[in-house]
């Protein structure tokens, strides 16, 4: 008698089609194509030779070469590997309450900055998304919230020239 064992055989399966594979190198040969384009319409003055046009070309033609090679590799049946969930239990489903408490608190940040200013309104953003990532210490994420809007207003009007909406504490900022 023979101890052989038969393997069921099973209809030969045609490989999938990664269609986001093909839709990201498509919106990545858009990207580069409209960069070099607008690079090309640049108008620089005749001494320059490189110019300011060069960054915008490299960055633009590294688009397109990098939609062309996915767009090859995903036609050779490349695929990605998917999220192993190192740190993450891709099995519970996603938290609602937080994702909606966050955006709330980015909505009230929105209707608020013009008429508070970004220094309030930044200490409220970063205290209401502490509290709705699960901080209960209100005094002191309002006060980590104020030093770092405060300091990011600071930063941007005075370090870098751009100006923020002071709000409610204009002539005291």
């Amino acid at each position: 008698m023979s101890t052989q064992e038969e393997t069921p055989t099973t209809p030969a399966t045609t490989p999938r089609v990664d269609a986001a594979q093909y839709g990201l190198a498509a919106v990545l040969l858009a990207v580069g194509a409209y960069t070099v384009y607008d690079a090309a319409t640049l108008e620089v003055g005749f001494a320059d030779p490189v110019g300011p046009r060069i960054f915008p070309f490299v960055i633009g033609d590294g688009l397109v070469v990098t939609s062309v090679l996915l767009a090859i590799a995903t036609a050779r049946g490349s695929r990605p590997a998917p999220e192993a969930g190192e740190d993450v239990d891709v099995t519970t489903p996603a938290d609602w309450p937080t994702v909606l408490k966050l955006v709330g608190v980015i909505l009230l940040t929105i209707a608020t900055v013009s008429w508070l200013g970004w220094a309030l309104a930044g200490a409220i953003l970063f205290a209401g998304s502490a509290w709705a990532l699960g901080s209960r210490t209100v005094i002191r994420d309002v006060l980590v919230g104020l030093v770092l809007a405060v300091g990011s207003w600071y930063g941007f009007v005075v370090g870098l020239g751009i100006p923020l909406a002071p709000g409610v504490l204009d002539g005291i900022l």
